[in-house]
């Protein structure tokens, strides 16, 4: 079946992905264990994380083309700069807090126009250089694991010592000698963990932004293979393992997204400690029209799963 890039349309979807022995998302308030919800132990990943490998995919496939900038990236020019960019292109100055109207206007649009993530995701852009606010159509949420996880704080051995002074070999009073020869640090993994993230296409935001079927198309690729260009030693083993998109015949919507949301059954892995994806049952339907189940007007695209 077709990748899914009607624009006009609204769009839902499910995607599931794995970590093995891995920190998927780090929280900074916690000594960067992974990120856990309290009261169950289930993990989580931030929506910012999940588009944050979006970014970096988009900007490693299509980034030298004009249209497929992106604008929010680490180690990148400061934001002012881009929107000062904005400015000049169109012929317009900028005056901060009071600018015209008009020249926010436009100067959003040429932001939509040149940067990806801002026309896909959205961003506020009200800063000292003013080029409005977008609201994106594209929209996911945090990320959940289906069953609870154990988060291991690991020790590890480096053999390279930081500072010369403490590897310098110094001759004690009794005679021996010595040198720091190693330092101790600390690893945060999740031996194994199934996510499960929702997300949205909003077709009237898109009209708005400028999305194009092209963007949608780029924005599923990265959804599959984003995981294959963020290798690190701190995030282990990340895959995607499900991404299910319900495409409506209308803009508004043909059934509510909850209820499609629910014909992706993701239950509790029923060994005790799993290890490995195949330790867990997804059942969803098949490809196709959704009509026979109650949801006339919905059809189902199986783009991983």
């Amino acid at each position: 079946m077709a990748t899914p890039t009607d624009v006009t349309n609204r769009q839902d979807f499910v995607l599931l992905f794995d970590v093995t022995d891995g920190n998927p998302n780090g929280d900074p308030d916690a000594g960067n264990l992974p990120r856990v919800d309290p009261e169950t132990m289930q993990g989580l990943v931030t929506d910012v994380a999940i588009k944050r490998k979006v970014r970096d995919f988009v900007d490693l496939a299509r980034g030298d083309e004009g249209r497929f900038k992106i604008y929010i990236q680490a180690g990148g020019p400061a934001l002012n700069t881009i929107h000062e960019r904005a400015y000049t292109s169109l012929g317009l100055k900028s005056t901060g807090t009071k600018q015209a109207k008009g020249d926010v206007d436009h100067a959003r649009q040429w932001m939509c126009e040149n940067f990806y993530d801002i026309r896909t995701f959205g961003a506020v852009m009200t800063t000292g250089v003013n080029c409005g606010q977008v609201r994106g159509p594209v929209q996911v949420t945090f990320a959940r694991s289906i069953d609870r996880i154990l988060p291991f704080d690991l020790s590890i051995t480096r053999v390279a010592v930081t500072r010369a002074e403490d590897a310098a070999v110094v001759t004690a009073d009794d005679g021996t000698t010595g040198g720091k020869q190693t330092e101790m640090g600390r690893k945060a993994i999740v031996p194994y963990g199934l996510y499960r993230a929702h997300g949205f296409f909003n077709p009237h935001f898109a009209a708005a932004t400028g999305v194009t079927g092209e963007d949608l198309a780029l924005f599923w690729q990265a959804l599959e293979l984003m995981w294959d260009q963020d290798h690190s030693a701190a995030r282990g083993e990340m895959r995607c393992r499900g991404l299910y998109v319900f495409s409506h015949d209308s803009s508004l919507g043909n059934a509510a997204s909850h209820r499609l949301f629910d014909l992706i059954a993701t239950p509790p892995s029923t060994v005790e400690a799993p290890r490995k994806f195949a330790d867990y049952t997804v059942a969803a339907p098949p490809a196709g029209p959704l009509d026979a189940l109650g949801f006339p007007g919905v059809t189902l695209t199986r783009l991983v799963g």
